[in-house]
């Protein structure tokens, strides 16, 4: 079984802004992205035997928007296939109601941040009743670290190393560091290596294959491949495209002396049974 710990549920364009969806052309060269999402057509791109943690996102600094019971609508309809989380933007008023409600009353289990989207960060303060609930409930945390379109969002919101004071108090809380934080992917690797319960992501990092090369290197180097997940983040990409092409890396060093990634380690990671690692099996 494949597990895909990073995909999308929204409703496009209706779950954003005008100026978010301007932005996003940047990803793509100046092409809007049309952000559909349709589980059937992500079905199609994927192997049979794919199960999925999916979240839409609240980052009101940006211009995203979704509501949870969107998301538990979702998955409600696909509840073989799908895996809720729901999120909050802690910038906001009632988010802390919006987090009991979203875990106890719509069941989602689990949680997307997305700190530099909104403009927090995730150690501060203001967060700790954040952390003690998730903490104290076993939800596992999904942040997005690393780089973005968005201009008003704040890089420093977004570094991994941050995580790292959080998953010092909370060390039996776990999270996901999203895209391996690229490209602050050293600061990403020491994190996820410190701290036993916390994980990095390789969604949406295929399309940049060199970089992925050298951040994989790092990977192998410090011994962390255990600690690495599969996503992909649709409907940005697929699953088969992300497999296809991380298992395509090796090919750009072939006729080098540049070493290279232990396929036994790469197919190890599009296999990882995540679930029990994140306290949702």
């Amino acid at each position: 079984m494949i597990i895909d710990v990073h995909s999308h549920v929204w409703s496009y364009p209706q779950h954003f802004t005008d100026d978010f969806r301007q932005q996003a052309s940047r990803a793509r060269a100046g092409v809007e992205v049309d952000l559909t999402v349709r589980f059937e057509e992500y079905r199609a791109t994927a192997p049979a035997d794919v199960r999925t943690i999916v979240f839409g996102g609240k980052a009101r600094l940006s211009g995203i928007w979704v509501d949870d019971q969107s998301v538990a609508d979702y998955v409600a309809g696909h509840p073989d296939h799908l895996i809720g989380f729901l999120s909050v933007d802690p910038t906001q008023p009632d988010w802390y109601d919006e987090l009991v409600y979203g875990h106890q009353t719509l069941g989602l289990r689990g949680v997307k941040l997305l700190s530099m989207y909104a403009g927090f960060r995730p150690d501060s303060e203001h967060l700790e009743p954040f952390w003690r609930y998730t903490s104290q409930h076993d939800l596992p945390v999904l942040l997005h670290t690393g780089t973005t379109f968005v201009a008003q969002a704040p890089l420093d919101c977004t570094l991994p190393r941050h995580l790292d004071r959080v998953a010092a108090q909370y060390p039996q809380q776990r999270m996901i560091l999203a895209h391996l934080g690229h490209p602050y992917e050293g600061e990403c690797v020491a994190v996820i290596r410190k701290h036993p319960n916390v994980y990095a992501d390789v969604s949406a990092l295929h399309y940049r294959p060199f970089q992925l090369y050298h951040s994989l290197m790092l990977v192998q180097e410090y011994g962390v491949w255990d600690k690495v997940l599969f996503g992909t983040d649709y409907p940005f990409t697929t699953v088969n495209d992300s497999i296809a092409g991380i298992r395509n890396l090796n090919n750009m060093v072939q006729g080098t002396n540049l070493p290279r990634l232990n396929e036994e380690k790469i197919e190890a990671m599009i296999y990882r049974d995540s679930l029990p690692l994140l306290n949702l099996a």
